[in-house]
This record gives C-alpha cells, sequence and structure tokens, in this order.
C-alpha cells in the first residue's frame, strides 16, 4: 500500500512541475534547448532533494529557532545552483543569456516536484486524503513557485551579465544567489506563522515575483536580440 501512495504522491508532484516546465520552454520556443540537457537538468533538480535532506537534518542538531530555518534555505538554493554549475552550464549547449534562466528554473522544478511528492506522501500514508490534496493545491500554487522565482532570479542576474566579465558574472551569481535566499526565508517564515486571509497575501507576493520574473525574462530576450543584431553583419 505505501509503494502505490508513494507512486501517486510521486506523480502528484511530478505532473505540475512539468506542466510550468512546460511553460517556460513555450516562451523560449525560438530557440528550443536539447530534451535531454533538460531531462538531465530536471533530474538533477530532484536528486538535490535527498542531498539536502541529511544536510538539514544536520542543521536542525546544530542551530535552533530561526536560525533553522535559514540555514535551510542557504542548503537548498546552493545545491541547486551547484549543481547548474557543476553539471549544466559549461555544455555548450548553454550559448545565450536566457538558457541560464531557463536552465535553472528547470532544476527548481525538479526539486520542487520530489519535495512535494514528499510533502503529499505523508498525510496521504495516514489516509488523511483531503490534507494531502489540499498540500499538493497549496504547493503548486505557492511552494513551487517560489522555488522558480529564488533560482529564476539567479538565471536572471547571470543573463543579465553573459555578455561581461568573467568576474562580473561571478559577482552577479553571487547577488543573484543572495536575493534568492532572502526571498525564500522570508517565504518560509512568514507561511509558517500565516492562516487564511494571510496566506493569501504570502502566495500574492509570489505571484507577483513570478510576474517580475517574467518581465525580465522579455527583458533578457531583448538583450539577447539586440546583441545578436550588433555582430550580424
Amino acid at each position: 500500500m505505501e509503494t502505490t501512495y508513494f507512486a501517486i504522491a510521486f506523480l502528484s508532484g511530478l505532473i505540475p512541475a512539468l506542466f510550468w516546465v512546460w511553460f517556460w520552454l513555450r516562451e523560449d520556443k525560438a530557440n528550443p534547448e536539447p530534451y535531454f540537457l533538460i531531462a538531465i537538468s530536471f533530474i538533477a533538480g530532484m536528486a538535490v532533494v535527498p542531498m539536502a535532506l541529511p544536510l538539514q537534518k544536520m542543521a536542525i542538531d546544530l542551530y535552533s529557532g530561526s536560525n533553522v530555518i535559514v540555514v535551510w534555505v542557504i542548503i537548498e538554493e546552493l545545491l541547486k545552483y551547484a549543481v547548474a554549475l557543476a553539471l549544466v552550464f559549461w555544455n555548450k549547449e548553454v550559448d545565450e543569456p536566457i538558457d541560464m534562466v531557463i536552465y535553472l528554473i528547470v532544476i527548481a522544478l525538479g526539486f520542487a516536484a520530489l519535495e512535494n511528492a514528499l510533502f503529499i506522501f505523508n498525510p496521504l500514508i495516514m489516509n488523511n486524503f483531503v490534507d494531502s490534496a489540499l498540500t499538493g493545491s497549496f504547493r503548486f500554487l505557492g511552494a513551487t513557485l517560489l522555488h522558480v522565482l529564488a533560482s529564476g532570479t539567479i538565471g536572471i542576474c547571470l543573463a543579465l551579465s553573459y555578455y561581461r566579465s568573467r568576474t562580473t558574472q561571478i559577482i552577479a551569481g553571487t547577488f543573484g544567489l543572495s536575493i534568492a535566499i532572502v526571498l525564500h526565508a522570508l517565504f518560509n517564515f512568514f507561511i509558517m506563522n500565516a492562516s487564511g486571509e494571510a496566506i493569501l497575501a504570502v502566495f500574492l507576493f509570489v505571484w507577483m515575483g513570478i510576474l517580475l520574473l517574467f518581465l525580465l525574462f522579455e527583458k533578457v530576450k531583448l538583450l539577447q536580440h539586440n546583441h545578436k543584431l550588433k555582430f550580424t553583419p
């Protein structure tokens, strides 16, 4: 029975995440990324979850109160970014500014897919189907998009510095990572103490962030287009 419940939870986490992958890839349909690298990025994002769990468990032993939340967030954002640097960004297919955003978002969605599955699985094995369904719905609209916003912010910073020096790119990546950590930590702090209308306010904060991310995404595409025009004879 647990195997069946895990399969249900896994699909419940996977399918919504794949929807968001489709959505963001659709925004880059003019020059689509190879499916094999997208798949590697998504799976790598999922692999971050079991990497993060033991480190987060250690954080519980070492820290207390709000410090634990901050350390948990740092672990997650650092690992997602590290996976992108180690497995994706060196690939020759990553040859445009927008690619930095796309791959980081896909990694974030892979992470969210497995993390959501675990959150859905816990109430499911206790036969609490209503809580399981509500958890999946809330995470689809909140936590999943929060991961997209956090990692996408790093991608935007890298994309805007794509044509600059290596030093500038490193600084931009570090700045983006810092913003991602702050956004993620704020979300966790507020959502843990929120209820009713307060939860909707937190979600609204995330949705507004996604809207801004989308606008910056379009700006990166314009930057990319203008650069091509500049160097096209």
